[in-house]
């Protein structure tokens, strides 16, 4: 069984997951901690549950999934896996920040890409898989993360509580997204539930039903 932990984090309200099971092996996905309260949550967490981590995933590039590369990779020796159609915007985070805010923000050394994922891919841990799913269309290298036994999505921000998302940024497609998630997440079962990349979780047979774009 799976013990998925969220973690909100840094100004955009990020979630970032901590997702293990009984053999105490662990995956972190989007791992946006910024501050430090916010990577002491994350390293407490790991330690009262004496777990070990073993993969850094991120389902895409954009600054705020990916602030605490850096410390999982300090502290645990972890570089993410991501889909390097994603590399050009994790190379020029500062220039990401200044899109959104539009000024400058000095960037500190953040951790090299490590495995590129493509779609397919498997993702083992302890006694468990996560299948990649490619879902582009928010970024170019948008993918979700599908545990087939346990009926759990991590969605990134491909896919939230009835929305997506946003397609304005560079390499966003809204078109693409939408294509993705109608042929690729709708087709899950119902009753599989989706850990979005911020705000609530939902599932499947709600989005189906209730997400405007989707319906």
């Amino acid at each position: 069984m799976l013990n998925i932990h969220s973690i909100e984090v840094n100004p955009i309200q990020e979630n970032c997951y901590i997702v293990s099971d009984e053999s105490n092996e662990c995956v972190i996905i989007d791992c946006g901690a910024l501050y430090d309260n916010e990577k002491e949550s994350v390293k407490k967490y790991i330690e009262i549950n004496k777990l070990k981590p073993i993969h850094l995933l991120n389902t895409h590039l954009h600054f705020d999934h990916v602030w605490g590369n850096d410390f999982i990779y300090s502290t645990y020796g972890l570089l993410t896996e991501a889909s390097d159609r994603d590399k050009d915007i994790y190379n020029d985070v500062p220039g990401q920040i200044e899109q959104l805010i539009g000024h400058k923000w000095k960037y500190p050394f953040y951790a090299p890409m490590g495995k590129a994922l493509t779609e397919n891919d498997i993702v083992k841990f302890g006694t468990h898989e996560l299948k990649v799913i490619a879902t582009p269309g928010h970024t170019p290298g948008g993918i979700c993360f599908y545990c087939e036994i346990e009926k759990v999505l991590f969605s990134g921000d491909s896919l939230f509580y009835c929305s997506i998302g946003r397609t304005d940024f560079p390499g966003g497609n809204q078109r693409e997204l939408i294509e993705n998630l109608k042929t690729k997440i709708t087709t899950l079962p119902e009753n599989t539930i989706v850990y979005p990349g911020h705000g609530p979780a939902t599932n499947i047979g709600t989005e189906i039903r209730f997400n405007p774009y989707l319906t």
